[in-house]
């Protein structure tokens, strides 16, 4: 099943969430690929202060997520008026995070949850990324789950990556259908 927005169709809201390592970007191209919405990778849109303190294991602070989250819910907000349905990864910590992310844009949140074991091996066997190893702990510490008023949903990261990536998809498109029915 393949989502594509058009003029019948309410646009459609993705934020893969979690802490670094947990698969994020692989899903939001799944998403991308599967159901051919536009994808932005969140990390792209950090400025280069932080992608220093992060390359140096200096943990992000609220004020340094803050004009990122902002960038983020402004790239959805443009995508929203073209009528685009949009997928993009952030990690998406903090309920207040989240908040940023979704003001005045539906968004549904795809929250990727794994062990902090599971999590590291994978950091550890990561090649090329900015952000180290050392910082996930950091992030546990500050995650906060989804909320009962938030629109979204937790997908484990067990099993094989497949099964993590198909049990998104169903997710997301489970949502697309009740946004679709909102239209009717």
């Amino acid at each position: 099943m393949v989502i594509r927005t058009n003029e019948n169709k309410r646009p459609v809201h993705v934020v893969v969430m979690g802490v670094a390592g947990c698969g994020k970007s692989t899903v939001a191209e799944a998403i991308r690929d599967q159901l051919g919405f536009t994808m932005a990778e969140g990390d792209d849109f950090h400025p280069k202060a932080n992608i220093e303190k992060m390359s140096h294991g200096i943990p992000l602070t609220d004020e340094d997520r803050r004009p990122w989250l902002e960038v983020i819910n402004r790239w959805m907000l443009g995508r929203q008026t073209l009528g685009e349905s949009t997928v993009v990864s952030s990690s998406a910590l903090k309920r207040s995070y989240r908040d940023i992310l979704r003001k005045d844009v539906p968004v549904f949140f795809v929250h990727l949850v794994g062990s902090q074991a599971l999590i590291q091996d994978r950091l550890a066997h990561r090649k090329g990324h900015f952000m180290p190893p050392a910082l996930l702990p950091s992030q546990f510490a500050i995650l906060e789950a989804l909320q009962a008023d938030e629109p979204g949903i937790e997908v484990s990261i067990e099993g094989s990556q497949q099964e993590m990536i198909d049990r998104a998809i169903q997710a997301v498109q489970k949502h697309a259908s009740k946004e679709e029915s909102l239209v009717r």
